[in-house]
Formats: structure tokens, sequence, C-alpha cells
């Protein structure tokens, strides 16, 4: 079966060609289009797709709240965010109302139709410039002791997890999906995506961020520098 994907961007250009390059792959379908987040959630409710493809900034409703309605009215649809704008309140904001992927318009189609397979076979993806200034903002925030910066431990993983799940931990903070992750370790996609599930629950972690910030603080990811 096709992905079912739902196009939503004020500006009807940008629509029009991601929706060309779809039409001629076999495994995508773009089943709706929107020209603000009122529309999007409208088609979200009645088409119930699989991904959402959701701007931010646009008329009547921004990409942000339609985001936040539409994952907590339909569960089974994922919103991949695409949009010019990454700043940090876009950033945040987007996955704090459950956005299962971030991008920028810059990259690379190719790119960008892998990350919608990627967030409809249940994975998240945040790009890699994204994850980087998410792991610096971290790592610039005051420690409870009142220290002006969190240094990287060098010590062992969280207590709890295998040596598998520590290497799986270690790719995640890189920022690899979990089918390059199962490439990295020779085993196979769904075995991947379960010993995600499992650092997710054992770590208490809401989502691949909170993950790549927990590589970060066991010290298994350097932060940028």
């Amino acid at each position: 079966m096709s992905t079912r994907v739902v196009l939503v961007d004020d500006q009807e250009l940008i629509r029009a060609g991601l929706g060309m390059v779809i039409a001629g792959l076999p495994d995508l379908e773009v089943v709706g289009e929107a020209g603000t987040g009122t529309r999007a959630v409208e088609l979200a409710a009645e088409l119930r797709p699989d991904v959402v493809v959701m701007d931010i900034r646009m008329p009547d409703m921004d990409g942000i709240e339609a985001t936040r309605i539409i994952t907590a009215e339909c569960p089974a649809t994922r919103v991949l965010v695409l949009t010019t704008f990454d700043d940090d309140e876009n950033v945040y904001g987007a996955l704090r109302a459950g956005a299962a992927g971030f991008l920028v318009k810059d990259m690379a189609l190719v790119d960008i139709l892998a990350a919608i397979r990627v967030i409809a076979d249940g994975d998240g993806l945040i790009a890699p410039s994204v994850t980087r200034r998410l792991i610096a903002e971290f790592a610039g925030r005051p420690d409870p002791a009142g220290a002006p910066g969190r240094a990287v431990r060098s010590g062992p993983a969280p207590s709890g997890i295998t040596t598998r799940e520590r290497e799986v931990l270690t790719l995640v903070g890189r920022g690899l999906t979990n089918t390059e992750i199962a490439a990295e370790l020779h085993i196979g996609s769904a075995t991947a995506k379960t010993h995600v599930g499992r650092l997710l629950t054992k770590l208490g972690a809401r989502d691949r961020v909170q993950l790549v910030i927990a590589a970060y603080e066991a010290g298994l990811v350097a932060p940028p520098g």
C-alpha cells in the first residue's frame, strides 16, 4: 500500500512541486493539499493520512498549532514539519506539539522524500543541523549547582541498559535513523526499532530528542564545537 500524504504549505508552488515529484513514485500518494493550518486540521480528520508534511508560517492557523491538534485528534497520523524557518522557537514548538520530524526546505529533495518514508514507518527524524543545535542549547544550560554549563560525562551509560542498547543510544545521539542504525550494527530494521523503543521506556524519554540528550549526558556523543 502507498503511504498517504497531505501537503500543507501556504505557497501553492511548493505544494505543486512536491506533489508532482510524489506523483511519480509508487510508494507515496498525495491525497490532499492545504494552504492554511485550519484546512490541514480538517483534511487530517477527514482523510486520516499516514503523514502530513507541514509548513509552519501560514495564515489563519500556524503549523505548530495545527500539528498539536492533529497529533492529539489523529494519533495514527504523523506530522513532518518542513519549513524555511528553523529558529529555536519553531524547532521546540513543533517538537512539543508532537511533530515526528523537523526538516528545512533547503535539504535535498531526495532527503525530504526519504524522511516522509521514515516518518511513515514510525521512526522519527530531525535535520542534522537541528540536532546539533538542540545539543548545543542543552550544553549551555546551567546545571543544578549553578555552573555555567554541563560537562560531558565519560562514564557508563545510564544504568539498566544493555551493551547493545548503549550502542543504539550512541547512534541515536549521532542523529541516525532506525534504518541507518540497523545498517551500522548489521541488524534488522525491526530489531533496531525495538531497541529504540526499549530505550525510550527504560530512560523515561518522550521522543528521540530526549534520547539524544541522554546520549550527550552519558558522554556517548560529543557536544558540537
